[in-house]
């Protein structure tokens, strides 16, 4: 009897899926808690193991997914983080790339650097490009800038050394220097963290890992042992911005790789849905209480990047903090169910300030006062007051509608509908221009694209949000509320490591590009063989390549097996397709040179073995009918409202209708036609 857990923690509710040996999902949601989301973790996972009948010892494998890190970054948490650089690029972090992200906003204020330059010492040392020393590590130098830092309330140190990726000696050096010195402070390597070039963004992810060090050390021990105490005798996964997990030990080390964590379950489940329907090129919309994350997947995989940036101002490239790590290039949003509205200089404004989950929505009866999405969708009827999360929520109707009236209907001179539609509308507006994103700007018709949509209220918009950009089919996965969550057990257990070596490839030395294969094969092969993986350890290996001259990359596939002149000449091959593919021509004659060489070890994929649903006896009958707010048809209009557990494979829907299950809501606007497909999935024809 082996059973399968995910949880994954959101800004406003923690989601839980519970996979049996049949491959039957029993899953659960529970509010967030703050500060501590562990205690709603920890509770939930409690009642899903009682209600269920199942013994702690029966668990496989449990698989946690959480914006912890990205919290602690985004909200400035932490405390005590220091950094030692090579003398004279003390303000690296704070010169940045110089490049304005709003070339003509004159008012443009950048992030500010997470470390305070006070908390930024120097050593005196200096290591080339090529490698090679210039100036050896001064250690009493080093010495006594240790001691500064920590008489001035260091306690976690980030080392980030010039070159040190192609020479680490002096910042292990300086490593064991800090531990004599210093004992109690924690210590990242650059070297081991981001052994790549590009000094800011290594600077920066080095620092970031350091940042949230801490934090997600002391949560993962926590959660570890609050399990263990319960009964459960695996390990604890946790899934990193790659769409692989890794043990909570491996994560410790280095918790800057699971800096999105929750979101890119949601875009991995994504892609498996995409492919049991067929349809493998989409993109996944999952819009939660606070947020709306979208994703580009082509070819059945998301897109991925290794120049991930964390809390863009206005989706502008350059605006955020920069991190070297294999992620999956979300784009997100302040827009969510609880994304608070309000009347702003004439006209209605959404987000991207949320309630969360404290106080929540003003419906919610927590305390709440300013009106949000999930509020104007209660008013437009889209949301069942009685029967909200499963039932285990009453929504307060009235508070919700004196909420909306006050803040937003009476100050813009609106009726209450029109003012709630407003609301619903502006979200999807902004909604939509993220989608543009992730689509259009990467080459991409979104005409051509299927728009899978999830979360506990991307059913409620994904329609409409389709319909604006003309795509022409929607999925609504059964279970959506809770998808990123079920998404946490369709991972693979994976590592990724990446070292740069800037060589033209005609002037590669395959022995020594073998050489460093194999010992990034080492490293990224002992943290997968500590997961206790059944089965093979499969190794991939790819490149990031350009054009001699050129700034920027692609990622190409490097073969596998020996790496003589014939694997360099299908590297160099595998280049021109891509960038053809990007860009609409390539120039062969033009030399290549490789900047960075990418190794990620794979074991244990599981398979999610979604149940059936039963088929259909006849056409699908409405559980109930209730006023809901449709403009095509005037205003208010009785809507059909269905059981989503009621409908069997093959049955058709037509909007306006309303679908409800216990972890979401769908709303099929006017002219939608729907199918029920045979894993209980709505495929989604939009007018």
């Amino acid at each position: 009897m082996v059973y399968r857990i995910g949880f994954d923690v959101g800004g406003t509710f923690t989601d839980f899926v519970l996979q049996s040996p049949a491959g039957e999902l029993t899953t659960a949601k529970r509010l967030t808690t703050y500060p501590d989301p562990s205690e709603a973790c920890l509770a939930g996972l409690d009642a899903l193991i009682a209600g269920s009948g199942v013994a702690w010892g029966d668990a496989a494998q449990v698989v946690h997914g959480t914006t912890l890190g990205s919290n602690v970054v985004i909200e400035r948490k932490a405390r005590g983080v220091g950094l030692l650089t090579t003398r004279g690029f003390r303000d690296v972090l704070i010169v940045g790339r110089e490049k304005r992200y709003q070339v003509y906003d004159l008012q443009i204020e950048k992030p500010p650097p997470l470390v305070p330059r006070r908390l930024i010492g120097e050593v005196t040392e200096r290591i080339l490009a090529d490698g090679s020393v210039r100036t050896p590590l001064d250690e009493a130098d080093a010495r006594r800038a240790v001691r500064e830092l920590c008489a001035r309330g260091v306690t976690t140190l980030a080392i980030c050394l010039l070159h040190a990726y192609l020479h680490p000696a002096h910042e292990k050096r300086l490593a064991a220097l800090v531990a004599e010195e210093a004992p109690h402070v924690t210590v990242t390597l650059s070297h081991e963290v981001s052994p790549t070039f590009r000094e800011y963004e290594r600077t920066s992810t080095t620092v970031i890992n350091a940042y949230v060090m801490t934090a997600v050390r002391e949560y993962l021990a926590g959660l570890g042992a609050a399990l263990a105490a319960r009964g459960y005798r695996g390990r604890l996964f946790v899934m990193q911005s790659s769409g692989g997990i890794a043990t909570a030990e491996a994560m410790q080390r280095y918790p800057v790789r699971m800096i999105e964590s929750g979101p890119a379950a949601g875009a991995l489940m994504a892609a498996a849905y995409g492919e049991l329907t067929g349809h493998r090129d989409l993109i996944a919309f999952d819009m939660g209480g606070t947020t709306a994350k979208l994703a580009l997947v082509e070819k059945g995989r998301p897109y991925t990047t290794t120049a991930f940036e964390l809390h863009r101002v206005g989706n502008a490239p350059g605006s955020g903090l920069p991190m070297n790590i294999q992620a999956i290039d979300l784009v997100e949003i302040g827009a969510g169910g609880g994304s608070i509205a309000r009347a702003a200089l004439g006209v209605i404004a959404v987000g991207p300030e949320s309630a969360s989950s404290t106080p929540g929505p003003v419906c919610y009866g927590r305390g709440g006062a300013e009106p949000t999405v999930t509020d104007a969708n209660l008013v437009l009827g889209y949301l069942n007051p009685d029967d909200f999360a499963g039932g285990s929520m009453r929504l307060d109707a009235a508070g919700a509608a004196r909420a909306l009236e006050a803040k937003v209907a009476r100050p813009l001179g609106l009726p209450l509908a029109a003012a709630a539609w407003g609301v619903h509308a502006i979200v999807n507006t902004n909604m939509e221009l993220a989608t543009r994103v992730v689509s259009i700007e990467r080459g991409r018709d979104p005409r051509d694209l299927t728009l899978i949509a999830f979360g506990g209220s991307g059913p409620v918009h994904g329609c409409r949000l389709a319909q604006a950009l003309g795509i022409p089919r929607v999925l609504l996965p059964a279970a959506a509320g809770v998808t990123a969550a079920i998404g946490l057990l369709a991972a693979e257990v994976r590592f990724d490591v990446a070292r740069t070596y800037v060589r033209r490839l005609d002037a590669v030395d395959p022995a020594q590009l073998g050489a460093m294969y194999e010992e990034m094969a080492a490293q990224a092969l002992e943290v997968v063989r500590e997961s206790a993986v059944a089965g093979d350890v499969t190794v991939a290996r790819a490149a990031d390549a350009r054009y001699v001259g050129q700034g920027y990359e692609l990622s190409v596939p490097v073969p596998a097996g020996r790496l003589d002149a014939a694997a360099l000449a299908r590297v160099r091959a595998a280049f021109d397709e891509v960038y053809a593919a990007r860009y609409g021509y390539a120039s062969p004659a033009e030399p290549v040179e490789i900047v960075t060489w990418k190794l990620s070890a794979i074991g244990g994929s599981p398979r999610i073995a979604l149940a059936k649903a039963a088929r259909g006896a006849g056409p699908a009958a409405p559980k109930a009918r209730r006023r809901a707010y449709f403009p095509e048809t005037g205003g208010f209009t009785e809507t059909p409202v269905y059981d989503r557990y009621a409908l069997g494979a093959g049955a058709r829907l037509a909007g306006p209708a309303i679908v409800e299950e216990r972890e979401s809501t769908t709303v099929l606007p006017p002219g939608t036609a729907a199918t029920v497909d045979e894993y209980a999935n709505l495929l989604v024809e939009p007018a």
